[in-house]
This record gives structure tokens, C-alpha cells and sequence, in this order.
């Protein structure tokens, strides 16, 4: 109990981590009390109730033998250094990222240099310094190109930006690859059966150039592929009609809009029920969203300014991708700007469709109970949320009301 206790175990811990048969990072600590755990709640990717603290990661010295540059999703070039292959926390390292030309012009990476390697939290290659006293007398500085080896866009660096970028855009083969690869992830479209490598291969195969063309492929295409069995190719065109059926904020953090991640493609979901309502959007009218700011705003309204990618946005829908429409709120209502907690099973729905219901109504839809809360909505198992509503006198909807409240609300 307590920080002078968990940093005693921390470094009990990190003292036998080199005579452990497997590899450790680092030690996690936890509350150890449900009833605290769900009043703490979660942020979008972490627990607030357990926090990870990690052990120093371990370095080793290698050879800078090259430095190549590779282009991103967003047309973003990054450098990533060629080692002299090097054993680290367990793991061969020959690649490791040299993040932006301004992180290799503050660490004076050169071609040719001696430099000291680690796996940032245990995972990630990465180069720390260059050991100068050891620079050969041929080191060559490394440059950026002036051109994108993969269309020949320019390369251009804004001044508030320490990214390069392609403008290439969709006419860029490296940037509609990676849009492919991000477009079928768990979190965004979630095809089954469709991997990075696999994008690659069909990319490679001509099969595909955008992700609008996985939906127009066949199964004796896809047999056909090197290591490709009938089982797999069937499983593959399964997985993507089964993607067809998903919801409108993972269909709009599918399209790889700049910004855009999951929180604020829930957002948008939760104001625009269409694409059509998205184009017709002016930066004000998305400023306005919660949790949306001006640059997000601007990146949003390009996205769907460009005819390019409002034609790509067009062919997905017409390839069969469909969502439930949410009716949204346009006008006040009782219960706009209320806020909401979900607790426990309901009967009927999933709390994910409740909350698109109340959002729907303009009603805010929080983690925890707090003083601020209006109502709690209550299934089966509500547990230590329901109990902390009823001691702060907040209104209470079990199922049968919640649903008789939406009715009447939504008449």
C-alpha cells in the first residue's frame, strides 16, 4: 500500500528481471477494489485504475549501414535507419525509426555511425545518440529527398510541422497501401481474414488499388494468390461482406481522415447521421460539435471538400457498406445537454445502442456518476454505480422506464 511500497516492489521486481526465463518491461499497478475500479472508469484506450511502470529499456551499440525513407498513410515520410543486425531485450533489431528529420538532425545521426539502439517500452526499435568519437571519416549526412520514391510527388515540410509529407495523396502507391491496410483494421472496418500482408499481396497482385475495389472481388481472384487455399479465400470473402454491416463512426475512422480518431469519429456520428451532412459541413458548423476544434474542423472539411475523396466515399457506399441510421436531434429538446451514465445489462439493447439513442435526443453520455449526473440508466448487475447515484439522489431508469423515457421523448 502506498508509493514508497510500490516503488520497493518495483525495484524487488526490476533486481530479478535479468535471472527470469522471459522477458519483462516493467511492473502494473492496480486498484484492488472493484467498486473503486468502476467509479475510476476507463479513458478511450486505458483503465484510469491501473498504470504500467516500466523498467529502463535496454540498449546495445550497432552500425548505422543506411537510412531509408518510408511514406505513411497520411503521405508522412519517415526515416528509418538500416542496423548492423543487433540482439535486444531478446529480439534481432535491423530497422529502428528515426521518427523526423528534426529528431535526426538533434541526435547528428549520420550514415556510417556507431550508435546506441533500444526498444522503447520493450517493443519499438529506436536509435537514442550516435556515438561522435566514433564517426568515420566517410559518414555521410542524411538528406531528405526532394522527391517521394514511390509516385515522385514533392516532398514538402510546413514550418509548424516537423513531419515531411508526399502530396501525392490517393495518386501515391505507398498512401493508398497503407489507407488499405488502416481501412480493414480491428478498429476501423475489422475484416476478418484480411491482414497487412495480405493487403500487400493483393495491392501487389493489381487486384485492388483503393479499398473500395476489396468489395468488388472475386473468389477465383483470390484463390489464385500465392499461399492461398480455398478455405482462406472463402473465409477472406466472407469477412468482407460481413464488414459491409457496421456503424457510422467506424465507417468515418475507416476513411483515415487527418485527426480523426475514435473519440472524435463517435462524435461526429453522434451529429451527422450521413455523409451528405458531413459535406455540406462549413468549419463552423463542425466547431460546434463537442470535442471537435478548428484544426480537427479543418482537416475534416478538406477531407470532404476534395471530389477525389468524396468519388471514394461514393463507390463504398454503393458496394453494399451500410450503417443503422441514428436519428439525430437538430432541435432542443428536455433532455439536451443532460447527462447520462449507462450501468449494468439492459434487457432489450446494448449500451452502445442506448447511448447512440440518448445522443440522438442531444442528451451528453458520460463513463461515471458524479454530481453532475441527471439520470442512470440501470440493467441487470449495475453494481457500485448504481448505489453511488441513489446516495447522490440522481433519477434512477431502470429498463421498462428507460424505454418508456425514450418513447416519450423521441415522440
Amino acid at each position: 500500500e502506498g508509493v514508497d511500497a510500490c516503488e520497493q516492489y518495483y525495484e524487488f521486481i526490476g533486481g530479478k528481471r535479468d535471472s527470469l526465463d522471459y522477458e519483462i518491461d516493467g511492473v502494473v499497478y492496480k486498484v484492488n477494489d472493484i467498486a473503486q475500479q468502476e467509479n475510476l472508469g476507463f479513458v478511450s484506450r486505458a483503465p484510469r485504475w491501473a498504470t504500467a511502470h516500466k523498467f529502463p529499456a535496454q540498449e546495445q551499440i550497432t552500425i548505422v549501414e543506411n537510412v531509408d525513407f518510408q511514406v505513411g498513410r497520411t503521405g508522412a515520410i519517415t526515416p528509418v535507419a538500416r542496423l548492423k543486425p543487433v540482439e535486444v531485450a531478446g529480439v534481432i533489431v535491423s530497422n529502428a525509426t528515426l521518427h523526423n528529420m528534426d529528431e535526426v538532425e538533434r541526435k547528428d545521426i549520420h550514415i556510417g555511425d556507431t550508435v546506441i539502439v533500444r526498444r522503447a517500452g520493450d517493443v519499438i526499435p529506436e536509435v537514442v545518440s550516435a556515438i561522435i568519437s566514433k564517426r568515420p571519416d566517410n559518414a555521410k549526412k542524411v538528406v531528405l529527398p526532394s522527391h517521394c520514391q514511390e509516385c515522385g510527388s514533392d516532398i514538402v515540410r510546413s514550418e509548424d510541422e516537423a513531419v515531411a509529407r508526399c502530396i501525392g495523396g490517393l495518386n501515391c502507391t505507398a498512401q493508398r497501401k497503407e489507407g488499405i491496410k488502416y481501412f480493414a483494421s480491428r478498429k476501423a472496418m475489422d475484416i476478418d481474414g484480411l491482414g497487412d500482408k495480405l493487403c500487400e499481396q493483393l495491392f501487389d497482385a493489381g487486384l485492388i488499388k483503393t479499398s473500395a475495389d476489396l468489395y468488388a472481388l472475386e473468389l477465383e481472384q483470390v484463390v489464385e494468390l500465392e499461399r492461398m487455399g480455398q478455405k482462406s479465400a472463402e473465409n477472406l470473402m466472407a469477412g468482407l461482406e460481413a464488414s459491409k454491416n457496421t456503424t457510422f463512426a467506424r465507417f468515418l475512422y475507416s476513411l483515415g481522415i487527418g485527426e480523426v480518431g475514435e473519440a472524435t469519429a463517435a462524435s461526429l456520428a453522434s451529429q451527422c447521421t450521413d455523409v451528405e451532412a458531413l459535406q455540406k459541413a462549413s468549419i463552423e458548423d463542425l466547431v460546434a460539435i463537442d470535442d471537435i476544434g478548428p484544426i480537427m474542423a479543418e482537416h475534416i472539411h478538406s477531407y470532404f471538400s476534395n471530389e477525389d475523396n468524396r468519388a471514394h466515399v461514393s463507390k463504398l457506399i454503393a458496394a453494399g457498406i451500410k450503417w443503422e441510421t441514428v436519428k439525430v436531434a437538430h432541435l432542443e429538446t428536455a433532455i439536451t445537454g443532460k447527462v447520462f451514465v449507462i450501468t449494468g445489462t439492459l434487457s432489450d439493447m446494448s449500451r452502445d445502442q442506448a447511448k447512440q439513442a440518448l445522443l440522438a435526443l442531444g442528451a451528453k453520455v458520460t463513463g461515471s456518476v458524479s454530481k453532475k449526473t441527471d439520470y442512470l440508466v440501470a440493467g441487470e448487475k449495475a453494481g457500485s454505480k448504481l448505489t453511488k447515484a441513489e446516495n447522490l439522489g440522481i433519477t434512477i431508469l431502470y429498463n421498462d422506464a428507460f424505454k418508456a423515457f425514450l418513447k416519450e421523448h423521441s415522440a
